[in-house]
Parts: C-alpha cells; structure tokens; sequence
C-alpha cells in the first residue's frame, strides 16, 4: 500500500455536488492504485445542512464506500469517526460518553458493510466528558475486535497525553499542510514523534489552494465551505495565490504538480505520516497518488517551509473557533 489515503468527504458534502456512480468509480480505482486508507465519518452527508445545501443524510459517505468496497474489504483500511451530530438546522452537538461511543460504532458498521473498523477516530472530543472515559470506550472496542486501532482527531498535546496513556493511540488527524502548520507551533508534531502515534493531515492541500487551481478574485458559491473561510476571501485570497504562485514556480521546475510537492513536503516529515487528500475525481486521485515518487531534498524542504512560513500565511483556519472539519 502506499503512504497516502484518500480523503472520502467530498463525495458526500461540502464542496458541492457530486455523482454516486463516479464517486465509487474513483473509490475503487484508489484500491486497484493501492491507496492505504479510505478515511470517512458518521456525519459526512449530514454537515451541508450548515451551508444551506442539500442533505443527502447522515451516514451517507459510509454506505458510499460499504457499496465500493464490497467483495475487497480486505485490501483497504477503513478509517471512520464518530461523535459530531447536526440538526437539520446546522447546528453541531459533540457527544463522546462511553454509551454513544458503543452505539455509533454499530451504526458504522452497519452502514460500511464490515464486522470491524480499522480505525475509529473520536471526531472532536466532547467537552462534558473526559477524554479518559470516551478513549476508555473506544479501546473496550479494540477488546471486543469491532475495532483493530483508535484514533482521535485535533487534541492539543495535554489531551494527546492524556489520550494515549488511557489506551495507545494509533493515529492522531489534524488538519496539516505546507499552508497549515500549527500543529507544529503547539508542540503535537513533537508529541507525536516521541509516542510513536502516525499524524493523518487533513486538508493536505489547503482544500485546493495549494493546487494552484484557485484563482484570484474567484468567487465561491454559498453551499461551498470555502465561502466562510477567511483565507478564501478578499485580499486574504490574493495574499494567499502569491504564495502558490511560489510554489508553482518550483514544481513547474521539478516537471510535477503544486500539488504532488505539498503533499511530498509532508511525506518528508520526520515523524509517520499518512495525508489524506480529498477527491471525488480519478484524475485528481491518479495526481495525489503519484506524489509519493517525487523526492525532494532537506534543502528543498527547508525552502518550501520558509515559502509558507506561517507569518506569511493570512487569514484564519475557520471564521470561529468553533467551526471545524
């Protein structure tokens, strides 16, 4: 399998429309590519109510790729989440106590069609419940064998500690790219390499900005997550398509994508990474895939991180602290 997994989400919401038979077209051409992980949630299909776009149901992104994978379960790991819930309205609930964490992973799998999850992330830790009794349930799963490995998803370094000494964690996914590096400001990349726990980046590619395929003054329809955005918006955006241009400038040199060079800056990484680019497309999927041959030197390295050092990068993650992935 190769060091690179598929991001499932946009198949079912948030960046726009997309068709059910080219969806699992693209998910079974990631198996025979030998693409390592198919990552997805319980609430993938169920967040667009946020945006005013259509719902196509909660659970919808699982049974997508219970339907791809049927008959060759055995030659993909299956990454799923749970605890993040959302009214009709948009409205987001995060539930994490030990009960719910039993009950959504038999949900999932129902829906994915499989007697084990490969890796169960806690999605965003529920704040009324100790992280100690939510991993506690999660690794009560590892016991019973509905799960092989646990995971959770953006912790601060306190709670990847406290995490990981209630039950080992295997993975830790934070959004992390050329353009994103704050989970190496904050100390969970150190964390990470010193409990030998594989960081899954999210959003590898900037949600497309580090594609080189946004433009300037590029205007992004209202059911697009990117409408919200800060660094999607205004001068922010054009500050922003400097820094790519950058970075085109190098891959055009090296004969690549901007793309294939962010996601090999990350594979350069001195810790266990797998990064999970998002697409609903083969073409796109054949891109991200054949980013793990291109090689880039330390010096290399150490010029794409100066070119998006974060002081340079403007505008926030998310338009409040309370938005998310």
């Amino acid at each position: 399998m190769r060091p690179i997994g598929l991001g499932c989400m946009t198949m079912s919401q948030s960046y726009g429309d997309a068709d059910r038979g080219d969806s699992i077209a693209t998910l079974r051409e990631a198996i025979e590519l030998g693409v390592g992980m198919f990552d997805t949630a319980d609430v993938y299909g169920a967040a667009d109510a946020a945006f005013g776009a259509p719902i196509r149901g909660f659970g919808h992104n699982e049974e997508l790729i219970g339907e791809a994978i049927a008959g060759r379960r055995d030659e993909v790991v299956v990454a799923t989440k749970f605890a993040v819930q959302m009214s009709a309205e948009g409205a987001v609930r995060l539930v994490g106590d030990p009960s719910y964490v039993a009950q959504a992973c038999e949900a999932s799998l129902q829906r994915l069609r499989t007697d084990h999850i490969d890796l169960y992330y806690c999605h965003r830790q529920d704040p009324s419940v100790p992280i100690e009794e939510t991993v506690g349930a999660l690794g009560e799963l590892v016991t019973q064998g509905k799960v092989r490995a646990i995971g959770h998803c953006e912790l601060s370094v306190d709670q990847l500690r406290r995490a990981h000494a209630t039950f080992p964690l295997s993975a830790l996914q934070s959004e992390y790219s050329l353009w994103e590096r704050s989970v190496e400001n904050d100390g969970v990349v150190a964390a990470c390499r010193e409990l030998g726990i594989t960081l899954v980046p999210f959003s590898p590619l900037g949600r497309a900005m580090l594609t080189g395929r946004i433009e300037r003054n590029q205007v992004f329809d209202a059911t697009d997550f990117r409408s919200t955005l800060p660094r999607f918006r205004g001068e922010n955006l054009e500050r922003n398509i400097d820094l790519v241009e950058g970075l085109q400038k190098f891959s055009a040199e090296k004969g690549v994508t901007p793309g294939q060079v962010a996601l090999a800056w990350l594979l350069a990484q001195p810790l266990d990474v797998v990064p999970i680019p998002g697409t609903k497309r083969i073409h796109y999927l054949r891109e991200n895939t054949a980013s793990t041959g291109v090689a880039l030197s330390a010096d290399e390295v150490a010029l794409l991180s100066a070119l998006f050092d974060p002081a340079r990068v403007p505008g926030g993650r998310y338009p409040d602290a309370e938005r998310g992935r």
